[in-house]
């Protein structure tokens, strides 16, 4: 039996990352995958729960070790997703989700196709404009450059294979859950948990 890979793209403030926890809390197997970076710990971070926290040196010889599904330097701090992880979970029956940018998800599509794409937009621009404020974290002229940012990113939703539109949360966590949940029934994923009982009804 195998898990699902999933990846989950949105661009600043539309609410992924609160989706995904709450949808992780209320699914005992789904879990979240944990980053490897070379970008300082934050107050309150806690290496193994947030980041794996490591040195360029390291993370270097990750990369030429071909051990990152996908990888990204941002601001100039590299970030990437171990790709033992990721299979070793997944071959507990557990599904993982990748929060990465479309670029990321892009990487991952070409080493493991297999994997589900999920795109979250939110319902307007001025909606997106006014979360970005609301999570006090940015100046202005940082919270211009990502919305201007946004509009790019937002573009390559088609590239996802679900849509979601986090206007209500409830129910865009709802329609996440149910992506999830659909995949885990497929026949191919059902065929293999139920493998006896389809045989013994079959005999």
């Amino acid at each position: 039996m195998s898990g699902t890979l999933f990846t989950i793209s949105a661009p600043s403030g539309a609410g992924k990352t609160s989706l995904v926890d709450a949808l992780v809390k209320q699914s005992p197997n789904v879990q979240v995958s944990v980053s490897h970076t070379t970008r300082p710990m934050r107050p309150g971070e806690q290496d193994g729960v947030n980041y794996h926290f490591v040195d360029v040196p390291r993370f270097t010889a990750m990369l030429e070790q071909s051990a990152f599904l996908e990888h990204a330097e941002v601001f100039g701090n590299y970030y990437g997703t171990s790709r033992e992880w990721v299979e070793s979970t997944l071959e507990q029956d557990i599904d993982v989700i990748l929060e990465i940018d479309w670029q990321g998800a892009a990487q991952v599509r070409r080493l493991m196709p297999d994997c589900v794409s999920i795109f979250i937009l939110p319902p307007s621009p001025q909606a997106l404009l006014e979360r970005l404020n609301q999570r006090g974290l940015d100046a202005p002229e940082v919270i211009e450059q990502r919305f201007q940012q946004a509009r790019d990113e937002m573009s390559h939703y088609v590239a996802s294979d679900y849509l979601i539109v986090n206007d209500d949360f409830d129910t865009a966590l709802a329609e996440l859950t149910a992506v999830v949940r659909a995949q885990r029934l497929r026949t191919d994923h059902q065929q293999r948990r139920w493998q006896t009982l389809v045989s013994q009804l079959l005999s």
